[in-house]
């Protein structure tokens, strides 16, 4: 197999004129004999290339530049700061080859408008550590290479990147992480539609996305949203967060009681309001027909000094149905009531949030059907990325806590790890079936692993 990227760049003639317009021609075919790869890059105005080589995608830089950076209308909107993995200067990452792919070489060279070999990136996708548990080979990654290319464009115009001069920890976010995640979904989303009839209304699947605090899960369905978006899945968005407690109710709850400082603020079992969750979930599954409409509910974590309140409803973000993927993300999806003996071991006072969950599963997890766990080694990350995400709001000018609120209020999270988090990774969510439940295995720079 030989397979070649060739990149043509017209400069601009001009110091005024707009950035150069790139054409990207991927093209493979395959040999008996040689599984080399060629990299060639020319001039639009005078070279040519063979044309019987079939052209997997062509992209043009211009046109990739009209590609929208936003989906307000499943809630979520462009991130204006970024993460470490998305700077020009994030630190390396040790790619392990797994499969029967050779080891990572440059796939994205230093000098400007030079690409690599496609060859390149498809060993680099093959050496993921989800491509084996997604149970893909190399020929299925290499049947739909093309693909591939076109994702990564997508994430990289959506994350701002330079798609000639990605660095590594970007390349393993985008082709590693997000990308094999999205195929996963996408099978998800075939066999979910495939067990109804013809004709029938097909409700919309709903993913349940598990991760602590602060790990990329928000950023994971940002980018998931927008990947639907754009290939023509109706898609909406919600967090656990957005069935808070209003500022009030929580305030009553922690009147109700004293000195339980589990309850004290917004977070745990206790602190959601139940019926408007179902309520809502409800309504997005029945979202099955052309123009049904319905606004999303959202919460803003900044108000009251960063102690929250539910947005208002005026701000909500609007989807029209026929909804295809739900997108459910929270802290503590999946959590499941534990003996009592366990939780007071743990933490006296969280015996009254075990009892309180013993009804999150009629009200989140029964509405479920196929879940994402994102698995951490030790929670006490979790400060640091939650740190990291209110010096974020901080920085865009957003009211939040000061890194003291932010240690105490996360603090109050722990004894709920402590509990539930191993029997999450040991039993799955409740309802949940193997064949419809992806762990994903990460580190602390929130990269996927291998799992243990």
């Amino acid at each position: 197999m030989t397979m070649a990227l060739l990149n043509t760049c017209s400069q601009p003639t001009s110091s005024s004129s707009s950035s150069s317009t790139c054409y990207s021609l991927y093209k493979y075919h395959f040999h008996p004999t040689h599984s080399h790869s060629t990299t060639t890059s020319f001039s639009s105005s005078s070279d040519k290339f063979n044309s019987s080589y079939p052209i997997l995608s062509l992209f043009s830089f211009s046109k990739l530049s009209n590609m929208p950076t936003q989906t307000a209308k499943s809630g979520f909107h462009p991130m204006t700061h970024r993460c470490s993995w998305q700077q020009d200067n994030s630190t390396g990452y040790s790619v392990t080859t797994h499969n029967t792919c050779r080891p990572l070489h440059s796939v994205y060279r230093t000098a400007p408008a030079v690409v690599s070999s496609v060859e390149d990136l498809f060993e680099f996708i093959c050496s993921g550590p989800l491509i084996e548990k997604l149970g893909l080979t190399p020929k299925m990654v290499e049947d739909n290479i093309d693909k591939w290319l076109e994702r990564g464009l997508q994430l990289c115009k959506l994350f701002r990147l330079n798609e000639l001069n990605m660095t590594t920890p970007q390349k393993v976010r985008i082709f590693h992480y997000y990308i094999p995640v999205f195929v996963w979904c996408e099978d998800q989303i075939s066999q979910h539609r495939s067990s109804f009839k013809e004709g029938d209304d097909i409700p919309p699947l709903v993913i349940g996305f598990s991760a602590p605090q602060g790990c990329g899960k928000t950023t994971l369905v940002f980018a998931l949203d927008y990947l639907f978006q754009l290939n023509g899945r109706k898609s909406a968005t919600i967090s656990i967060d957005d069935f808070y407690l209003t500022a009030e109710d929580q305030s009553k709850l922690r009147e109700q009681n004293p000195g339980n400082r589990l309850l004290e603020l917004r977070g745990n079992a206790g602190s959601h309001d139940l019926p408007f969750s179902v309520e809502t979930l409800t309504a997005l599954t029945k979202m099955t027909k052309e123009g049904m409409k319905m606004k999303l509910p959202r919460y803003n974590k900044s108000a009251y000094g960063g102690k929250g309140d539910r947005a208002d409803p005026s701000t909500w973000p609007e989807v029209e149905g026929p909804l295809t993927v739900v997108l459910f993300e929270g802290w503590m999806l999946g959590f499941k009531p534990v003996p009592v003996e366990v939780v007071k071991a743990v933490d006296p006072q969280l015996e009254l949030v075990n009892k309180n969950l013993e009804a999150y599963y009629e009200a989140w997890d029964k509405f479920i059907n196929s879940w994402i766990v994102i698995k951490i080694k030790d929670p006490s990350c979790v400060y640091e990325w939650r740190l990291q995400a209110e010096i974020a709001m901080r920085a865009e000018g957003k009211p939040g806590m000061s890194d003291a609120e932010i240690k105490d209020f996360v603090s109050r999270y722990f004894p709920a790890y402590k509990a539930y988090l191993p029997t999450l990774y040991s039993e799955g969510p409740s309802g949940s079936h193997p064949e419809h439940l992806l762990v994903v295995d990460i580190d602390e720079e929130r990269n996927p692993i291998l799992g243990i």
